[in-house]
C-alpha cells in the first residue's frame, strides 16, 4: 500500500464525551449550561456518563406517568385527525343530523361525542316541535319565534363549543338537564 491509498480511509475523531457528562460540564457558572432539561438527582450519574440505567424513576414521575400523559395527549386527537373544536362547533349546526353523522363516525373522543350527545338532546325536540307547528298550521309569528330559537339555540352552541375548546381547555358546557344525561350517556358507552 502506498500513501496515496491510505488517504481514502475514513479517520476517527478523537473521544468527546457524552453532553451530560458532570465533568464535561461547566462549573464557574451559578446557572446550568442547559437549563431546558429538567434537574433531578439523576442528572450527574446518567447511563451515557457511565452510570447505571434506572427504570420508572424519570423526570416525568415514573410508574403512571406514561398513561396520563397519553391520557392528556387523547382528548386532543379524533379519528380520523380532524380539530377537537371544528367537530363540537359541527355538531351543532345541523342539528340531529350532524350529531348523529358525529356519534356514528367519531368513536374516540369524549369531547366530541359529549356535544354530540348534548346537540342531539337539544335540537331533536326542537326541530319535531318546528314541524308539528307547520304540519298543524300555527300562527306565521309562532312558526318564526320557534325557527329563531332553533337557530339561535345550535348557534349559541357552536360558538360555545369552539370557544370552549381552545380556550378553556376542552371545558364542557353542559345545559341545564340535558349536560348532565349527556354526560351520563357518554360514562355508560
Amino acid at each position: 500500500m502506498t500513501s496515496s491509498s491510505s488517504s481514502h480511509f475514513a479517520s476517527f475523531a478523537a473521544y468527546i464525551p457524552p453532553p451530560d457528562d458532570p465533568a464535561s460540564l461547566p462549573t464557574t457558572s451559578k446557572t446550568p449550561a442547559r437549563p431546558w432539561f429538567p434537574t433531578h438527582a439523576s442528572q450527574d450519574t446518567s447511563y451515557q456518563s457511565g452510570g447505571i440505567p434506572t427504570f420508572n424513576a424519570s423526570a416525568s414521575g415514573g410508574l403512571g406517568a406514561v398513561e396520563e400523559a397519553e391520557g392528556q395527549q387523547n382528548q386532543w386527537e379524533t379519528r380520523h385527525g380532524l380539530r377537537v373544536d371544528m367537530l363540537a362547533a359541527v355538531a351543532y349546526l345541523l342539528g340531529p343530523i350532524s350529531a348523529l353523522a358525529l356519534l356514528i363516525l367519531e368513536t374516540q373522543n369524549d369531547y366530541v361525542r359529549f356535544h354530540a350527545y348534548q346537540s342531539a338532546l337539544l335540537t331533536t325536540p326542537l326541530v319535531v316541535i318546528r314541524i308539528f307547528a307547520s304540519l298543524l298550521q300555527f300562527p306565521g309569528w309562532m312558526r318564526t319565534i320557534l325557527t329563531l330559537l332553533l337557530l339561535g339555540s345550535q348557534f349559541y352552541m357552536a360558538i360555545r363549543a369552539y370557544l370552549d375548546a381552545s380556550r378553556n381547555g376542552l371545558a364542557r358546557y353542559q345545559l341545564p338537564y340535558i349536560g348532565p344525561l349527556a354526560e351520563r350517556w357518554l360514562e355508560e358507552e
